[in-house]
C-alpha cells in the first residue's frame, strides 16, 4: 500500500498503522502451506548389555530384618488416627538411638532426616521424639530451601536431589522421613506414568546415599474389601515403586468397654516377607524435664499372623460393630444423668431413638450401669455407677485430647 499525497506528516502514524493492518488482513486471508514433515531425529543411543554371569549376588542390609531395608523406598498407609505419624518418628527414635525393635531385633546407631508437611517440630514432632527415647542430636529435620540466595520452604517435588546432597553431606543417615509422600507427586497423582516419574527422584536418593526412605500415606475412603497396596489414595504406582508396604490401623475392642488397640502389618514385600505385624497402642505422656508438654508415643504389643487384608476387614468390621453400641453408651449417659430410671421407660425411649434392645444391653455393660430393686413390689431401676459422671468417662481416654496420628 502506497502512501497517498493528500495524507499530511501529521497522519504519518495512522497510515503505518493501516500498512499493518493490511499486511495482517493478506496473512490471515493467504491459503495455509502444509509444513514440510520433519526428518525423523538420527538416533545415536547405544544399548549397553550385561552377562548375569558378571553380577555378584548381594545381601539385603536391613536396618530392622523383613521391615525395613537400606537404599529402599518403603510406604506406610493408614486409616486417620492410626498413629502413622507417630510410628514413623518411633522408627526414627529406635535407629536414632540404636534400640530395639518390636521383635526384640537391635539396631545401630545412625542418623535420620525428617521432612513434615504438616506437623512442627517443636510441639509435636520433638516432643514425640523425646517420649521414645531418641537421641535427638542424630535427628535432622528439613526446615527450608535455598535458591538465588533467597530462603524458601522445602519442595518435595523440586528439591530431592538437593536433599540427596545433604543426606550424603550428613554422612551416616540410614533413614530419610517423607510425611506426607503424597506431596513428591505434582502432576495427576491418579496417573500411574506420572506418579512413577515424580517418584523415582526419592527412590533415587535412596539408591545413592545407602538410606532407607520412609513415606507416608493415606487410604482412600470407601475401598473396604480391596487389597491394601490398592487403597492407597492416588495411583497404583506409589504401592509399585515402593519395595515394601506397611499398613497401620486401629482395630476396636471386641467387649464395649476394651480400648482399642492398632495394628502394624506388612502388606506388600518384593524384598521379603509379606505377611504378619505388630499390635501397639498409643499412649500420652508428659515430659519429664519438659512440664506440661505433652507427647504421643507407641507402644508395642504382641505379634499378629495374617495378612494385613484380613487384619483390615477385622478392624473395619469391629469398628462397623462398636459404632452402635458407642452411640447407645452416649443415650444411656443422658438418659440416666439425673437418676435412676426403670427398664421398661428406658426400653420404650431405646426404641423412640432407634436403639435396639441387644446393643443397649451391651452398652449397659460396658458402662457398668446398676440395675437395683427399687423397694416397691418386683420393680427395678437403672441408675449410673457413683464414679461415672459424663460421657468423656465412659470412653477410652489412654489417648487424651492431644490426639495422635
Amino acid at each position: 500500500m502506497d502512501r497517498r499525497d493528500y495524507l499530511d506528516e501529521a497522519d504519518e502514524d495512522d497510515f503505518a498503522h493501516l500498512v499493518e493492518a493490511a499486511r495482517k488482513m493478506r496473512l490471515a486471508a493467504a491459503p495455509v502451506k502444509a509444513a514440510a514433515p520433519a526428518a525423523p531425529p538420527h538416533d545415536t543411543a547405544r544399548v549397553e548389555l550385561q552377562s548375569a554371569a558378571s553380577i555378584v549376588p548381594q545381601t539385603i542390609e536391613w536396618l530392622w530384618p523383613g521391615w525395613l531395608a537400606r537404599g529402599r523406598l518403603h510406604l506406610l498407609g493408614g486409616q486417620p488416627g492410626a498413629g502413622k505419624t507417630t510410628l514413623a518418628l518411633e522408627f526414627a527414635a529406635i535407629i536414632s538411638s540404636g534400640g530395639v525393635w518390636p521383635d526384640g531385633v537391635g539396631t545401630k546407631q545412625a542418623s535420620v532426616v525428617i521432612w513434615s508437611g504438616e506437623d512442627d517440630p517443636a510441639d509435636t514432632l520433638v516432643p514425640r521424639l523425646i517420649a521414645a527415647g531418641a537421641d535427638l542430636r542424630r535427628v535432622h529435620f528439613v526446615r527450608g530451601a535455598r535458591e538465588d540466595d533467597r530462603s524458601r520452604g522445602f519442595d518435595p517435588a523440586r528439591d530431592m536431589s538437593a536433599l540427596e546432597k545433604e543426606v550424603q553431606r550428613v554422612g551416616d543417615v540410614a533413614l530419610v522421613v517423607i510425611d506426607p509422600v503424597a506431596l513428591v507427586a505434582t502432576k495427576d497423582s491418579h496417573k500411574n506414568a506420572e506418579t512413577r516419574r515424580d517418584l523415582q527422584p526419592l527412590a533415587d536418593l535412596c539408591g545413592a546415599t545407602d538410606a532407607a526412605a520412609l513415606g507416608v500415606h493415606h487410604l482412600a475412603k470407601g475401598t473396604a474389601g480391596r487389597e491394601p497396596q490398592e487403597r492407597l489414595i492416588g495411583s497404583l504406582a506409589f504401592a509399585a515403586v515402593a519395595r515394601v508396604v506397611l499398613i497401620a490401623a486401629k482395630q476396636a475392642g471386641q467387649e464395649g468397654d476394651a480400648p482399642e488397640r492398632r495394628i502394624l502389618m506388612r502388606a506388600k514385600s518384593n524384598i521379603g516377607p509379606d505377611q504378619s505385624g505388630f499390635a501397639y497402642r498409643l499412649e500420652q505422656i508428659e515430659l519429664e524435664q519438659h512440664a506440661g508438654v505433652f507427647a504421643s508415643r507407641a507402644v508395642w504389643g504382641e505379634p499378629i499372623g495374617g495378612t494385613a487384608r484380613d487384619a483390615l476387614a477385622d478392624a473395619e468390621r469391629l469398628a462397623d460393630e462398636r459404632r452402635p453400641v458407642e452411640k447407645a453408651k452416649d443415650f444411656l449417659l443422658e438418659l440416666l444423668a439425673d437418676g435412676p430410671i426403670g427398664p421398661k421407660q428406658v426400653k420404650s425411649a431405646a426404641d423412640g431413638n432407634g436403639h435396639s434392645w441387644a446393643t443397649i444391653r451391651r452398652a449397659k455393660d460396658a458402662l457398668r450401669v446398676e440395675a437395683r430393686k427399687t423397694g416397691f413390689g418386683d420393680e427395678w431401676a437403672w441408675s449410673l455407677p457413683k464414679a461415672l459422671t459424663s460421657s468423656e468417662d465412659a470412653h477410652d481416654n489412654e489417648v487424651s485430647i492431644f490426639g495422635a496420628e
